[in-house]
């Protein structure tokens, strides 16, 4: 199962439409859901707040009505059903994406300051939700690739899994990119030399990081490239010409007990297409 979130915005739209066309491709259903608080699910039409809560429950069903059309547009044999969840947006969406594989969000929602380029909702999800969660952009002309972030990392790996299998599913290339600075993020920002032996490591890196999928995915083609550059800059640029840009939750670099890396909060605000984060899943 895909949940997606919508709001009655115009990004929630889109991801409503993405979401659709990802459960298309994986065969699927699609469960389109919108926040609302609590207490206006369950307040009765006559009291003294019967009015305001009858109000919010028909303005919620517009917005699910809305959503489930686009989806229904976009993929007409997916199973569609909604949802409307109580609570605030992000926790809501967070305990809904329990039993999904997926959660799809839009960038923005309606309630976004004029120019701030990601969302609090979507921010919040895709570093708390249970599952990968992809956040959607502005729809742009269709794209022939999927580019997936490597940076050796367990949570690197894991993108490179789920980036195969969307380029799998969609019959296109994988570029896998893997970024390198002057400074070394997994030590503590400790300066390297810049020699062609650091760039030599970093080739065996995305070598060995790809090796497995390669021969698990023989079909798929792909294309390495070894960048010099801040990762966060390298994958922006990386994903103007994709249809999904991959990455970890984390990476090296991050700092202790943050739940989002500053890699993956940098290309989420910044990237020119839609955003999946692989979550790492952890016990307990």
């Amino acid at each position: 199962m895909i949940v997606v979130g919508v709001d009655g915005s115009r990004a929630g739209l889109e991801a409503a439409g993405w979401a659709a066309s990802e459960a298309a491709l994986r065969g699927v259903m699609l469960k389109v859901v919108h926040a609302m608080p609590g207490w206006a699910l369950e307040t009765p039409e006559r009291g003294q707040y019967g009015g305001v809560a009858r109000w919010m429950r028909e303005n919620a069903h517009v917005v699910l009505a809305a959503g489930v059309d686009r989806a229904r547009r976009e993929a007409p044999e997916v199973d569609v059903k909604f949802e409307p969840l109580p609570g605030d947006p992000r926790p809501a969406l967070v305990r809904c994406a329990a039993d999904a594989e997926l959660l799809v969000v839009g960038s923005h929602g309606l309630g976004g300051f004029r120019g701030l380029l990601l969302g609090s909702v979507a921010q919040g999800v895709a570093g708390h939700a249970p599952c990968d969660v992809v956040v959607v952009r502005e729809v742009r002309p269709p794209r022939s690739e999927v580019v997936v972030g490597v940076d050796g990392s367990p949570a690197g790996d894991k993108a490179v899994g789920f980036a195969f299998a969307e380029a799998a599913l969609r019959g296109v290339p994988l570029r896998a990119v893997h970024a390198w600075s002057s400074l070394d993020l997994r030590d503590g920002f400790m300066p390297l030399p810049i020699d062609g032996e650091v760039e030599k490591g970093d080739v065996r890196l995305l070598d060995k990081t790809l090796s497995g999928w390669i021969d698990r995915y023989p079909g798929i083609e792909v294309v390495q490239e070894v960048v010099h550059g801040h990762p966060a800059d390298v994958l922006r640029h990386a994903s103007q010409d994709a249809a999904l840009l991959v990455i970890g939750s984390h990476g090296y670099g991050q700092l202790a007990g943050m739940l989002l890396g500053s890699v993956s909060q940098a290309v989420l605000h910044h990237a020119y297409c839609p955003v999946a984060v692989v979550r790492t899943r952890t016990s307990g």
